[in-house]
């Protein structure tokens, strides 16, 4: 498979591919990928019974999943492998069984091999959660391999 390396959108879209093949946990928990781009990403899942607390809401461990999993397509957009370092959320509303979930990732600075992402975690509009990761690149690219197109 050959990608244009010089177009960031085809490199987005290269690396989102490649990352999904591999993401059991996000397809598991019926995670789908709405749209990529360089820096960003929006990802969606609707809550089931099943990712329920005792309360009845959506578990926070699985919204963290969903905010962390577009960071994870959102920071490694640019091609170089990358993973969290660090993250935080704040909860602000409660998802419930049967909501939509949008988490939308967001570049907020990328320098040498650390980068800076914001997630905003909405359902129809509101938002639920609030979500920044530190992102380290680890060495290696999603394009190792690949033939480019000149």
């Amino acid at each position: 498979m050959a990608v244009d390396a010089h177009d960031p959108q085809a490199v987005a879209d290269f690396c989102a591919a490649a990352m999904w093949t591999d993401d059991h946990a996000s397809r598991q928990l019926g995670m789908t990928i709405d749209r990529v781009g360089p820096g960003t990403a929006e990802l969606s899942m609707t809550v089931t019974r099943e990712m329920t607390n005792g309360h009845g809401t959506a578990h926070g461990g699985c919204i963290f999943a969903l905010a962390d999993s577009a960071f994870a397509f959102a920071c490694n957009s640019h091609g170089p492998r990358a993973v969290a370092a660090q993250c935080h959320v704040a909860y602000l509303r409660p998802g419930r069984p049967g909501d939509r979930l949008v988490a939308t990732a967001v570049e907020v600075t990328r320098e040498g091999r650390s980068s800076i992402y914001d997630v905003h975690v909405r359902c129809a509009g509101a938002v639920v959660a609030e979500f920044r990761g530190h992102a380290r690149q680890i060495g290696g690219s999603w394009l190792d391999g690949v033939a480019a197109q000149e």
